[in-house]
């Protein structure tokens, strides 16, 4: 018994607690979670949103809807990061005690999934544009980007089967590499045009209107809103959690999301790869193309063990990883071929209705209805989890549903702040009339006992 409690001791510290409480006694100082935070915001996809809201709107539109865009998903971030500091657990274990039960914390995994394999097609467009670019300028000649494509996404799919050891060094270049590409494109870009004429200047595309580039701007962040737990549950108290919410948001989001849109304006693109190559050159692309390798690879991997895990907790069917990562990677693969990429608004905007219903259930179960509160408190304070959880309550996915029609039919406002009101109050209401119809239940059948 004892060798089997050590064993599982050292396989929940190499899997970072995942499956457990984080201990209180391992909690990291704030300016450590803080620079996670800040390292998930510093990322291609996020120049990629600010070059598709400057391509679209004037720079005080844009920066307006970043901000109204994260001050909306501010709330609901921050009483997800405090809610995982308390409990110590990641979202995909929280989920189950706050709303989901255990088919339902399964459900929003592979929800994740899907999303995940969507990010892994993007991303490997960009990596396979990089390629080209560089080859097409070395070569002089045009290289099919569908067959580059396919190769560099089978190649990362293979990479994170094997665990090649060979592209784990790209792990400690890839902020570095990424910071020092949009320095040197920023220094170039202000160097070439005056700052008051991109700050002035009319949007160079067609005119996006505030309430899209809010949802894009919420769709890009809502899923970090949801898995704040995972970075939070290692901060040691709620005044930690709302400066890494704040300064996170502040320097990532409005901080990067800026840049895109200067550069979008300077260039006259929201094609993130022209816009890199004619500021900082081949080097610029390859150091972006390196640093794209690695988030690849974590996406592939979370996105395999989501699919495992929502299989082995609503089938009870066990799946082999390996397998399951070459389906999704090769999924991914044919998604960036036939060109996700071109795509982008309308996947973030897809996102920024599915996912805020998530949220939204969360925050309401865990702060306002506090369906397994006591079951939580009582399992904290003796660092377990809680022995049971529901299976899947109906409201959760009635109100899951709900949501998701009302982002999609309701055209007035801004599309994820209708989805996340929605679907909360259908939650909270609708879960209030079945505890009273419950009670109900038990007081007559105790009566006619």
């Amino acid at each position: 018994m004892a060798e089997k409690n050590h064993n599982s001791t050292v396989e929940d510290t190499y899997d970072d607690y995942s499956t457990q409480r984080f201990p209180k006694d391992k909690r990291d100082p704030m300016w450590k979670v803080l620079m996670v935070q800040i390292g998930g915001f510093v990322a291609l996809s996020q120049f990629m949103l600010g070059a598709e809201l400057g391509y679209g709107m004037t720079f005080h539109d844009a920066v307006l809807s970043t901000i109204l865009g994260s001050v909306i998903l501010q709330f609901i971030s921050f009483g997800l990061g405090l809610a995982g500091q308390r409990e110590g657990l990641p979202t995909s274990l929280l989920s189950k005690w706050a709303g989901f039960g255990t088919v339902g914390s399964a459900i929003v995994g592979l929800t994740f999934a899907i999303s995940l394999i969507g990010w892994f097609g993007i991303q490997n467009s960009v990596f396979a544009q990089g390629v080209v670019q560089i080859m097409n300028t070395i070569t002089h000649s045009n290289i099919n980007y569908q067959l580059v494509a396919t190769i560099t996404g089978l190649l990362v799919t293979f990479s994170v089967i094997f665990g090649f050891k060979g592209l784990s060094w790209t792990t400690n270049i890839s902020i570095p590499a990424f910071i020092i590409v949009m320095g040197f494109a920023t220094y170039n870009m202000l160097k070439g045009n005056s700052l008051s004429h991109l700050v002035t200047m009319a949007a160079p595309g067609a005119a996006m209107g505030m309430g899209a580039g809010i949802t894009m701007v919420t769709g890009n962040f809502i899923v970090g809103a949801i898995i704040m737990p995972d970075i939070t549950r290692r901060t040691k108290n709620g005044r930690d959690v709302f400066w890494v919410c704040v300064i996170g948001t502040i320097v990532g989001e409005l901080g990067v999301n800026v840049i895109g849109v200067l550069m979008a304006h300077a260039i006259g693109s929201k094609e993130i790869m022209p816009i890199i190559y004619q500021l900082t050159g081949a080097l610029g692309i390859a150091l972006i193309v390196l640093s794209s390798v690695k988030v690849n690879d974590m996406n592939l991997y979370s996105a395999s063990l989501n699919v495992v895990n929502f299989f082995r907790q609503v089938f009870k069917v066990s799946l082999n990883r390996s397998v399951m990562t070459v389906i999704t990677g090769i999924l991914g693969t044919i998604l960036s071929v036939i060109g996700l990429i071109d795509k982008f608004q309308g996947f973030l905007t897809v996102l920024g209705v599915v996912f805020p219903p998530i949220a939204a259930i969360m925050f309401v179960d865990y702060w306002l209805l506090k369906t397994d509160r006591k079951n939580l408190d009582e399992s904290r304070a003796k660092g377990e989890l809680p022995q049971t959880s529901a299976k899947l309550p109906v409201m959760t996915v009635i109100a899951w549903i709900i949501g998701i029609l009302v982002g999609q039919f309701v055209t007035w406002g801004v599309q994820s702040l209708n989805v996340l009101i929605s679907s909360g109050l259908v939650y909270y209401l609708g879960s209030l009339l079945v505890r009273k119809v419950d009670q109900r239940i038990v007081k007559n059948k105790g009566i006619e006992e």
